[in-house]
């Protein structure tokens, strides 16, 4: 279970957790703060501690030992392996980093499935910035950043040249807000007409789309990240523990 397909609260609890471990607030072999202390502190209902704690365990940040309670194991080593993670990257990495060219920039009506994780009404219009990336004179992947209008204005957003920071970074010098969770989903179609002529992509062949929904540490959306894969030339690779 991976902290992308966790709701918010979860996510949350979880990322608190790990970083009061990770700085020896919690350190290794001690016991983990009861079911009840999690509550108390957090203001969070049980059912939302108990999985944030089985997100933990199965991780391997923590250990359960029948009839004593929950005890630290530290910062697994899995936890440190970069995965490929698309959304991530174009969230985190400098426009300039990948090869490519903006091919659309400002306000458009969104997507019913960009505005279910943006969290604005069917038909409202959000800052799109698109750009087509190729590797070895091939288009590779379709990038949509999706933002709210209001977070748009004042950024680079509206220019046709690659940013030369991580759009993480320079919508934190920008507007001041900070990103704290992705949420991701991975899903696979058919490609329209356009996509399908933008990626050369060959007949009946499918889309991997990868949707990051980012929000900020209260849970409110900041960003979608839509990355469109076609799937003869791209495989997701993720890495985790087996408890």
């Amino acid at each position: 279970m991976s902290l992308e397909s966790v709701p918010p609260k979860y996510a949350q609890l979880v990322q608190t957790l790990q970083r009061r471990i990770e700085s020896g607030d919690y350190p290794p072999g001690s016991l983990l703060p009861s079911e009840n202390q999690l509550i108390q502190e957090f203001g969070v209902s049980r059912p939302t501690v108990v999985a944030a704690l089985r997100v933990l365990r199965e991780q391997g940040w923590i250990e359960s030992q029948q009839g004593k309670g929950r005890f630290v194991r530290g910062r697994p080593a899995m936890a440190s392996v970069e995965s490929n993670r698309p959304g991530q990257a174009y969230l985190t990495n400098p426009e300039t980093d990948s090869p490519g060219e903006v091919i659309e920039a400002g306000a458009v009506a969104v997507p019913n499935r960009v505005g279910a994780l943006l969290d604005v009404q069917p038909k409202a219009k959000a800052f799109l910035r698109r750009r087509l990336i190729a590797r070895d004179g091939e288009a590779t992947e379709l990038v949509s950043l999706w933002l709210p209008l209001e977070l748009s204005e004042g950024t680079d957003l509206t220019s046709g040249e690659p940013l030369a920071q991580g759009l993480r970074e320079h919508l934190k010098a920008r507007k001041g807000v900070r990103f704290d969770h992705i949420v991701e989903q991975i899903t696979a179609r058919m490609p329209s007409a356009d996509e399908a002529k933008k990626l050369a992509m060959p007949k009946n062949t499918p889309l991997l789309a990868v949707f990051g929904a980012v929000r900020d540490a209260s849970g409110r959306p900041l960003v979608v990240v839509e990355v469109l894969l076609p799937a003869d030339r791209h495989e997701l690779e993720d890495a985790y523990p087996i408890s």
